[in-house]
């Protein structure tokens, strides 16, 4: 399984972006929540789901989106299920530390 990596650097903070390889570019809307899978935001390079897990679990901040990358992180314990919310059925878990 692949999905797409990107980095984001601001001042000496790095969020990472990271989306199943099938939701890019697509936009879900549910009610007045809308989230919008951009290239600009999550398409970065396309890797291994192993690989992405390893860079997250070095993230202060993290935004995941699809059912793949979703589950693969709780089974890592990155996050847990209860911290996962969706938009048209699609997961989406956001990690900020404080």
């Amino acid at each position: 399984m692949k999905v797409y990596l990107k980095i984001h650097i601001r001042d000496e903070y790095e969020t990472i972006a990271c989306c199943d390889e099938e939701l890019l570019n697509q936009v879900f809307i549910e009610g007045n929540l809308k989230i919008e899978i951009s290239n600009r935001f999550f398409g970065g390079k396309l890797i291994r789901i192993e690989d992405a897990i390893d860079v997250l679990k070095q993230a202060p901040f993290f935004n995941i989106v699809g059912e793949k990358i979703i589950e693969k992180a709780i089974d890592c314990k990155l996050l847990t299920r209860e911290g996962v919310r969706f938009v048209n059925d699609v997961p989406i878990a956001i990690k900020m530390m404080i």
